[in-house]
């Protein structure tokens, strides 16, 4: 009886920790949380060199011959770091990524999160209309799994018996 007891802790606690580790291991030390993509091109001179971690939906992707620079529209991160896709845009910025990302797994409307430095504005469009980027320098990059956003937090039930979800 005392070894099952045992095993049925380890089982639950490895579940437990499991659930825990959805968000990308970032390192998120020094990290300004308050500073947006629209907020940095008002004030460039202000947000030039502050670390953030910004994150949303690719909107294209560009192969250079020593990075790839990636346009995403952000949204604010949940607490796993995922882009919330329900909420309000925080504007677009450049995620510049040193060395070469495969475009066909970076592709538009894949979901992305990366700490990194605000490094400059880019003069640029979106469709015929110009528009000014952020640009962030990527240290760290996660690449989400596709799966439908519905908008919540992840969550995980425990529990014994029988149950009906609808």
């Amino acid at each position: 009886m005392r070894l099952s007891a045992t095993l049925a802790l380890a089982c639950i606690g490895s579940t437990l920790l499991a659930a825990c580790a959805t968000a990308p291991p970032f390192d998120l030390t020094n990290v300004d949380t308050a500073l947006t993509p629209a907020q940095a091109v008002v004030d460039i001179g202000t947000a030039r060199g502050h670390r953030v971690e910004w994150g949303g939906v690719i909107v294209a992707a560009k192969n250079l011959s020593d990075r790839t620079d990636l346009e995403i529209l952000a949204y604010p991160l949940n607490r796993s770091a995922r882009p919330e896709l329900g909420k309000k845009d925080l504007g677009r910025f450049i995620l510049r990524q040193r060395g070469y990302l495969e475009t066909v797994d970076y592709a538009p409307g894949r979901l992305v999160t990366a700490v990194g430095t605000v490094t400059e504005i880019k003069a640029g469009f979106v469709g015929k209309a110009p528009y000014r980027f952020a640009v962030l320098g990527a240290e760290q990059l996660h690449l989400w799994p596709r799966q439908p956003d519905t908008g919540a937090e992840p969550s995980f039930r425990i529990g014994v018996g029988i149950g009906y979800f609808n």
